[in-house]
């Protein structure tokens, strides 16, 4: 059973940087597609970035420049570094997979606070 584990969110202010960690458990690290989503209060959860086991990466148009998704499989571990935040970017983050050969992330962790002042 796959087991993700999420941590590095906090409060920071507008111009600054954070980054997210997910160490992932309970199977092999290199058949899942690892993503990061977000949901901020009252809007739906949407995809932030996601990245292949061999290292190509999508990231949505509203972090691109800003974020970067990167994986180490020694680690089994994802990191989401995310620079020049803004408050728009306060939200509940999660790490997320999916095997590879399925469409629909079917693991999520418990989810990480980034809150972004002004």
């Amino acid at each position: 059973q796959v087991e993700l584990g999420e941590f590095g969110g906090g409060l920071v202010q507008a111009g600054e940087s954070l980054r997210l960690s997910c160490v992932f458990y309970g199977s092999t690290f290199s058949l899942y597609v690892m993503g990061w989503f977000r949901q901020a209060p009252g809007k739906e959860r949407e995809l932030v970035a996601e990245i292949t086991a061999g290292g190509s990466t999508f990231d949505a148009d509203s972090v691109k420049g800003r974020f970067t998704l990167t994986r180490d499989h020694a680690k089994n571990m994802v990191y989401l570094q995310m620079n020049s935040l803004k408050p728009e970017d306060t939200a509940t983050y999660y790490c997320a997979a999916k095997h590879r050969s399925t469409s629909e992330y079917a693991y999520w962790g418990q989810g990480t606070q980034v809150t972004v002042s002004s």
